[in-house]
């Protein structure tokens, strides 16, 4: 089953009475998720989301570079962030 959204492969699962699901292993192959491949399992949207930390760090990355509408160095303002509040705590 092709899943129009995606242009992927989709798969109808069932849980079962222990409350798992089986990836099937097209699916499993297609995504690159391979025996003891550690997942991160989430709710978006009222959708389960399921996909390997390189995945998900990977996705925050792009996220974070296309949102990024500062100037400069973003590890320069975390240190300035940084040196205010010690400051402001020297202050008290």
């Amino acid at each position: 089953m092709t899943d129009p959204e995606s242009n992927g492969l989709s798969s109808e699962l069932v849980v079962n009475q222990q409350g798992r699901v089986t990836i099937p292993a097209q699916i499993r192959r297609e995504a690159g998720i391979e025996a003891g491949t550690p997942l991160v399992v989430y709710v978006e949207d009222g959708r389960v989301v399921i996909e390997t930390r390189e995945q998900l760090a990977q996705r925050i990355r792009r996220e974070i570079a296309e949102s990024w509408t500062g100037v400069g160095s973003v590890v320069d303002e975390l240190i300035a962030d940084r040196r205010a509040e010690a400051a402001r705590e020297d202050q008290s």
